[in-house]
């Protein structure tokens, strides 16, 4: 049992050397689940009792520690509720996927004892896409850990996700993990050389083939020429100092002299971060508010500027018109808080979009009324918890000349399909409005920017990043980070960027891949299912 115990371990090991930000490991992926196998295996073929048990525990160890050690970061953002309670709450998204990720081999395993090795590794890779979209899908959605995010730092080598999106990483890397364990199969059990030469053909095959067609779509890959000027800006302030220290109204000072330092008469959009404007808005008297007013002051200099930015803003109801509305018995009003990007322009159009993919327990109650005695808990991480309304579809802002831009609120940039559709309906670049801070100078900061690349190969467009305090950046259609801040400085950059209006394969038909992989994943479990009741 240590033995297979040291193999799970080291499979975790080697993921977490090859995750981004990590640079020039990437490849430790196409290897990282073989020494799991290689447990899996170890265990099957023992006199265990209990073999599924065993199978379960031993691999949730091995993937507790990748995902912990490249989510540790998360842990920073808990600290404010007091160092040592943090820890045990951190434990919550420490350990939810690798729980995931242990049934998903542990349904392998039930599914072996009913059909051959092979056409249980299939399971294998239908059961952990399963899995993935579940974890992207549920009340507790955190698809950091997908499997296919894994190539954000060498994004030349899957320039190909404008067809598949990040799933078709997720099959690339269990298809070659998949080969290589039979290769290993084959020696250890002595058979014939003829079926060996076909898994190191096939191997070599499925490595080399999708990465050369990348490789070579990358290097002749032409964008359009159609440029529009953009500035992006980092006030870098304290984000524990945001809400309480310094006023709105200086903050907006510090914004408005970043974007006039390097603005242009022909600047069209100045992009500010999440929760740039910290003082809720009642959006139904936007025009009135002070803050708007001192924003739209800033933009008669520039005739085609258009200000998108993060704020806090709020809606007021005579009755309970939304299931995230609360009940304020002084004013007999109902209440919608939003975490919100705004489109500010020369006129009275103010065009708004409501964070809709909220941070389980931060931001949103996870499974609503079924888990509300934890609302105490939540409400000390900072969050509006039950208080946070949504939008039921992604968001596109117009500027008065055409342009299309997606606005995505920084948890939002994770979720690629939820990207797609906003580009579908007409956006031609994207905006990444963040806050960063939180996790401190941590891997967190750069595996979000990583993670921006693959929306932008995703949806061939530019990515523009405002991070309050992280790392801001531009980002082109090739997953290029063409500009980028410093951590933890206060500056504005600006960038000539190509509009595009074309739609990619993913675009149009966005998960489809983990879709498959869901349905042929349920049938599998009632397949098992039937067995078992059969017996």
């Amino acid at each position: 049992m240590k033995k297979n115990l040291l193999l799970s371990l080291f499979s975790g090991l080697l993921l977490w050397i090859a995750w981004p930000p990590t640079h020039y490991t990437t490849f430790l992926l196409f290897v990282g689940l073989i020494p799991m196998l290689i447990a899996i295996e170890n265990i099957i073929d023992s006199d265990y009792n209990k073999k599924g048990k065993k199978i379960f525990a031993t691999t949730f160890i091995g993937f507790f520690v990748w995902n912990t050690l490249c989510i540790f970061w998360v842990y920073n953002a808990l600290k404010i509720v007091g160092e040592v309670v943090a820890l045990p709450i951190s434990l919550i998204p420490y350990s939810l996927g690798p729980l995931l990720m242990a049934t998903a081999c542990w349904l392998y395993y039930r599914l072996r004892l009913k059909v051959n090795r092979n056409w249980s590794l299939f399971g294998l890779a239908c059961f952990w896409i399963g899995y993935e979209y579940l974890h992207q899908t549920w009340d507790l959605d955190f698809p950091w850990m997908t499997l296919g995010n894994g190539f954000a730092a060498s994004h030349q080598w899957v320039q190909w996700y404008s067809c598949t999106g990040v799933y078709g990483g997720t099959v690339w890397i269990w298809v070659v993990n998949i080969l290589g364990f039979l290769i290993y199969i084959n020696l250890r059990e002595g058979k014939s050389s003829q079926l060996r030469l076909k898994l190191l053909s096939a191997f070599v095959i499925v490595l080399i083939a999708p990465l050369s067609y990348s490789l070579y779509t990358y290097y002749n890959y032409r964008e359009q020429n159609n440029p529009s000027n953009i500035v992006v800006v980092q006030p870098n302030i304290d984000p524990y100092a945001k809400e309480n220290s310094i006023p709105a109204q200086v903050q907006l000072g510090i914004l408005i002299h970043l974007s006039d330092s390097i603005g242009q008469k022909n600047t069209e959009f100045f992009i500010w971060p999440e929760t740039a404007i910290p003082d809720e808005m009642n959006e139904d008297n936007i025009h009135t508010n002070p803050y708007f007013l001192q924003a739209q002051h800033f933009l008669s200099k520039y005739k085609n500027g258009n200000l998108l930015t993060g704020a806090e803003t709020y809606k007021l109801y005579d009755t309970q018109k939304t299931p995230t509305a609360t009940y304020d018995p002084q004013g007999k009003l109902f209440a919608d808080s939003f975490n919100a990007a705004l489109n500010i322009e020369n006129s009275a159009e103010v065009q708004f979009y409501h964070k809709s993919k909220l941070v389980p327990g931060a931001e949103a109650m996870p499974f609503g009324s079924a888990l509300s005695f934890l609302k105490p808990v939540f409400e000390h991480l900072g969050g509006a918890v039950g208080g946070y309304g949504t939008q039921k579809d992604p968001g596109v802002f117009y500027s008065q000349s055409g342009i299309g831009v997606t606005p995505a609120i920084c948890y939002e940039s994770i979720f690629g399909e939820w990207v797609a559709q906003s580009v579908k309906q007409g956006s031609q670049f994207i905006a990444v409005i963040t806050n960063d801070g939180w996790w401190e100078d941590t891997p967190g900061k750069d595996e979000h920017l990583d993670y921006a690349k693959l929306r932008a190969i995703e949806t061939r467009r530019w990515v523009c990043q405002s991070a309050n305090t992280g790392i801001s950046a531009f980002i082109n259609q090739r997953g290029d980070v063409v500009q980028q801040t410093k951590w933890w400085t206060r500056t504005a950059i600006k960038q000539n960027i190509n509009l595009n209006s074309e739609v990619t394969f993913y675009v149009l038909y966005g998960d489809y891949i983990a879709k498959v992989g869901c349905l042929l994943a349920l049938l599998g479990v009632v397949f098992i299912l039937l067995k078992v009741i059969k017996k």
